[in-house]
């Protein structure tokens, strides 16, 4: 009975420890990871800005077959909306808040009962190429919040290394974009100039010449 009553003490301390880490603990939590791809900003913000390009990159397609997609709102940009479902990873949504053309982007994500976070993406030219940072914070409420948070990095950061990777794989391996072409001058517009002003050249000289004659006269 003795050693029952030390084990119950021992456990409630512990459970008391956790409780009050996750009270001390901030709740709030930021993951970042960066990655440099040899595209132009356009070329990356492009294959994010569309949540429907993401199939070819994500980290969680890849790791669980289960996930199913739909979508809704316009294809990209400010509005445009990406549903999942799956037997492995919960369901949930995302929502692109924020696009500004090749420089960021920023969404929210929709986790259900697990709760919601903001994510977002910075694009910066680098060389000949652009630097990628892909980031997500969010508040953990409740009284294991801070405790979760404090772990947060360590969970959802090696997805985003490896999704930034799988990015690069994929833009880097995309057919170079054609160059616009440039705008070819009007047809003739030299020439009716030349014309124009080899005639008015000869007339107002002959003009004034026979003027300046018979007034001389």
């Amino acid at each position: 009975m003795r050693a029952v009553k030390i084990g119950g003490i021992i456990v409630g301390a512990i459970v008391l420890i956790v409780l009050t880490a996750g009270t001390v603990l901030p709740s709030d939590y930021r993951v970042e990871r960066s990655i440099e791809i040899a595209a132009s900003p356009e070329v990356v913000f492009g294959e994010v800005n569309s949540l429907k390009k993401w199939d070819a990159w994500s980290p969680w397609i890849a790791r669980d077959e289960s996930i199913q997609n739909s979508f809704s709102g316009p294809d990209e940009g400010v509005g445009a909306t990406a549903s999942w479902t799956s037997d492995n990873s919960g369901d949930g949504s995302q929502t692109i808040k924020v696009s500004f053309p090749h420089s960021r982007i920023e969404t929210e994500l929709n986790f259900g009962s697990q709760g919601s976070a903001t994510a977002d993406w910075r694009f910066e030219a680098a060389g000949d190429g652009t630097r990628v940072t892909w980031g997500m914070g969010g508040d953990m409420p409740g009284p294991l919040g801070g405790l979760m948070a404090s772990r947060m990095d360590g969970w959802i950061g090696a997805d985003y290394e490896d999704g930034l990777a799988r990015l690069k794989k994929h833009v880097e391996a995309l057919p170079e974009p054609e160059p616009e072409p440039e705008p070819e001058p009007a047809a003739g517009t030299g020439t009716e100039t030349e014309a124009e002003t080899e005639t008015g050249t000869e007339t107002g000289t002959g003009t004034e010449t026979e003027a300046g004659t018979e007034a001389v006269e």
